[in-house]
């Protein structure tokens, strides 16, 4: 840690709640903010929209073509094995990217950063303890329900010549990406934890704010 730029302390100071898309990420760290008073960072959100001008500014200075690829291309070109690769391949470039959001959120409370973008062996060195940092993963079975019940996961909202498959392709590639992100956590010492859907999202929240006990100024149960 002593190594990263943290101008303000927001890094070193930060929670981490990374992991598999469709696992409750942002719905958890959302009611723990709410519950102690933190600041949460949605890495989806501004990896999404507000660091579009830097992906497009690398891509000038690669040499690459500026317009996003197709959606049949991103969705439908390659298999889920080459789509996960390429996904975690650029986790690297976009945390960066994410790392200089959060230098400049100074708040009187800890952060709380969640996303799956935030993976476990680009964050640990980051870490002065691994409690600062809790990997949330679905079950199949949960990832299933999610899948049924939540519009954005049961759907991919693009325009692609067989929506099917590219909704296949995309559940293939997130599976892959959230077994990534389990083992490399479990290597690092990291917490996993499991999400199954016998909790619900506040009962998952106050697993996970227990963890996370001794930044938020809370007791542990005895």
């Amino acid at each position: 840690m002593s190594d990263v730029w943290d101008p303000h302390g927001s890094l070193r100071r930060a929670l981490w709640i990374g992991g598999a898309q469709w696992s409750g990420k942002s719905t958890v760290a959302e009611l723990i903010a709410t519950t102690y008073g933190l600041t949460a960072y949605h890495y989806d959100y501004h990896d999404a929209r507000g660091h579009q001008d830097r992906r497009i500014a690398r891509r000038v200075a690669l040499g690459e073509p500026v317009e996003d690829p197709t959606p049949d291309h991103v969705w439908l070109g390659r298999g889920p094995e080459e789509m996960a690769a390429e996904t975690l391949a650029g986790f690297p470039v976009r945390f960066e990217w994410a790392l200089d959001d959060l230098r400049a959120l100074f708040t009187g409370r800890p952060a709380i950063a969640e996303g799956w973008g935030l993976r476990p062996e680009l964050v640990a060195p980051l870490l002065d303890s691994l409690q600062r940092m809790v990997v949330l993963v679905p079950t199949e079975d949960f990832r299933q329900h999610q899948i049924r019940n939540l519009p954005r996961a049961g759907t991919l909202n693009v325009p692609v010549t067989d929506p099917a498959r590219s909704q296949a392709n995309r559940v293939a590639r997130d599976r892959l990406i959230a077994e990534d992100a389990a083992q490399n956590a479990r290597r690092l010492g990291i917490r996993v934890i499991e999400v199954d859907g016998t909790l619900d999202a506040v009962a998952v929240a106050a697993e996970v704010a227990e963890h996370f006990a001794p930044y938020l100024g809370v007791a542990t149960a005895a």
